[in-house]
């Protein structure tokens, strides 16, 4: 077999190995951006489970603590703030982000003190409706939460494997970009303290 020969078949299977690694590599940073997407979804359905469980606390609310109104109000804002903000996938840029949860951490906060000061109407604690908001509240709150981590994990894990060498190059190639995080909020991490804010209002 001539030299000439040889080297060919050494280019020709560089080649087939470069494309078979870079089809590899493209699946696999396809594979993790649906699965940051996916999990965008689960993110927007946890807030929207808050938001459709909210609907009817108003009117609780005003029936039982006639004298809150400026409370309600407050939450009533947040919530019209919180709903008018929405992200596609393909929206999901830092400043986005951040925007989309500045307002949903106002609308949790306004919930949080709302459900602290409950306790100075007890006609309201009374009522079975707001018992059970109240009820599923933390869980809530914690679910968001989880769904979030969860979110930035999988980001997490997608930025890595673009910006690592060799899978950098073929990121760059074929356009794969760096995915945006929540950030940290403090004490995000941790159930809502319902006891510390009763003590904040009081």
């Amino acid at each position: 077999m001539s030299t000439s020969r040889i080297l060919l078949f050494v280019v020709l299977g560089a080649l087939l190995l470069a494309v078979f690694n870079g089809c590899s590599t493209y699946n696999s940073f396809v594979n993790k951006d649906e699965s940051i997407n996916g999990q965008w979804k689960q993110v927007e359905v946890r807030y929207q489970e808050r938001m459709d469980k909210t609907k009817n606390l108003f009117e609780i609310v005003l029936a039982g603590a006639e004298y809150e109104k400026q409370t309600l109000k407050e939450i009533i804002e947040a919530r019209t703030n919180a709903t008018k903000i929405t992200l596609s996938v393909d929206d999901l840029s830092e400043e986005n982000i951040k925007k989309f949860q500045e307002v949903q951490d106002q609308f949790s906060s306004s919930l949080g003190r709302l459900l602290a000061i409950s306790e100075n109407y007890p006609q309201l604690r009374a009522t079975d409706a707001f018992r059970d908001f109240q009820g599923q509240y933390e869980n809530m709150e914690n679910m968001i939460s989880v769904e979030r981590r969860r979110f930035n994990l999988l980001c997490e894990e997608y930025n890595k494997s673009i910006r690592r060498f060799p899978t950098n190059i073929w990121a760059g190639v074929f356009g794969f970009e760096k995915r945006a995080y929540f950030s940290s909020t403090p004490g995000s991490e941790n159930a809502p303290d319902l006891k510390k804010m009763r003590q904040d209002n009081l």
